[in-house]
């Protein structure tokens, strides 16, 4: 009898212990290549994640030009909700192929992102300009089709802001040898890159004149630092709240949220380094890239930045969090774009971004996600002891 008790207490605790629910939401970021990872593969992907606690997935599934877009969006939408979880829609914004050409953004130099010899550090960076009304019009209505898909519960915005005019400081090295241009002055001054300093186009020169009675084409020509008129740094930040503006208005029509991956601070980093001042937009939920080694940062840095991120709004913050993949080799990675956090930094950054007031976190990506980060992941979670 005693045997038998012992044998069903064990069976209990075990259920017990198996029903754990997280004590933090989590989020991830995936982009699902179809011609790579069939239906089946994908559901198994969102299966093991759930396992780990991660409650919604971010799915990029590629951009408006591409004609399969949206139907790969319904079915990925359909699985992640087959299995359980919430899904975000997760679209770029402002890199657009096969626009008119006069809908991408002019760079200081009067070079259009439109040619491919002329793009700010990549050639994916086909920016269309967020002060263009035909821009505004074609993405609104491109992201309220999205919305439309009954299993969408949130558009994502990504890549809603210019290019970089200044990069984050762990990639200036990498970049410094493709470029001529150095970040910081003897003064110790952190300088706009000029090739990556939009937009100067005919429309957002008349504009900022109009608005400012500030010509800024003229200015830059008498030798005047356009770094230094905040007026115009501040003109591209409403450019790109107005933008959001409309793409929300789309999406809420029709019923749905929107959530948007923005970058560190808004204050600190992402209004003078990609002009968004993303605590002025009327979106459902924010999700920092809070990639510490970008900013030559440790783990802790990130419970630091999210407190910025949710003094600065009222709506949740996601702690997004990059991942090292091959972690045990990390002091050999020069390019912080293949780093991210160790194992052992896992609960440190877990625990940091939620002290802070996050509503929860984001991993970029699973797929870096070893055995190890598991581990410390599901710790973090509460999921193990």
């Amino acid at each position: 009898m005693k045997k038998v008790l012992f044998i069903v207490a064990t069976l209990i605790a075990f259920a017990s212990c198996t029903e754990r629910k997280a004590s933090i939401p989590a989020y991830a970021w995936y982009g699902w290549d179809k011609a790579r990872m069939s239906a089946d593969s994908l559901r198994q992907c969102f299966e093991t994640w759930k396992s780990h606690g991660i409650v919604g997935v971010c799915i990029e599934n590629g951009n408006f030009d591409n004609p399969g877009t949206i139907d790969q969006i319904r079915e990925s939408a359909k699985i992640a909700h087959e299995v359980g979880l919430e899904f975000h829609a997760w679209i770029p914004t402002s890199l657009q192929r096969g626009c008119d050409s006069t809908w991408y953004t002019v760079n200081r130099y009067g070079k259009s992102a439109y040619t491919p010899e002329d793009r700010a550090y990549v050639d994916y960076y086909t920016t269309v300009d967020p002060h263009n009304p035909e821009v505004m019009e074609y993405l609104a209505s491109k992201y309220a089709e999205v919305a439309e898909i009954p299993e969408v519960d949130y558009i994502q915005l990504d890549y809603v802001r210019y290019a970089d005019v200044i990069l984050s400081e762990g990639l200036w090295e990498k970049y410094e040898g493709r470029i001529d241009h150095t970040w910081r002055t003897e003064d110790g001054k952190v300088r706009e890159y000029p090739a990556a300093d939009y937009c100067y186009c005919y429309a957002c020169v008349a504009d900022f004149k109009e608005k400012t009675g500030i010509d800024i084409r003229e200015a830059v020509a008498a030798g005047q630092d356009p770094q230094e008129i905040a007026e115009w740094a501040q003109f591209r930040c409403d450019n790109v709240t107005a933008l959001v503006k409309a793409i929300a208005d789309a999406v809420h029509a029709k019923g749905k949220k929107i959530s948007a991956d923005v970058f560190p601070g808004p204050a600190s980093h992402a209004e003078w380094m990609v002009r968004q001042q993303w605590d002025k937009w009327d979106v459902d939920a924010f999700f920092p890239m809070n990639y510490n080694d970008f900013y030559m940062e440790p783990a802790s840095w990130v419970g630091t930045i999210t407190a910025e991120e949710t003094a600065s709004t009222d709506k949740p913050v996601y702690s997004g969090l990059f991942i090292c993949r091959d972690w045990q080799h990390k002091a050999d990675i020069v390019d912080p774009e293949n780093s991210g956090l160790l194992p052992s930094e896992i609960g440190e950054a877990v625990k940091g971004a939620m002290k802070a007031g996050a509503a929860g976190i984001c991993l970029f990506t699973p797929g870096s996600m070893t055995d190890e980060h598991w581990a410390e992941f599901d710790k973090a979670l509460g999921l193990t002891d």
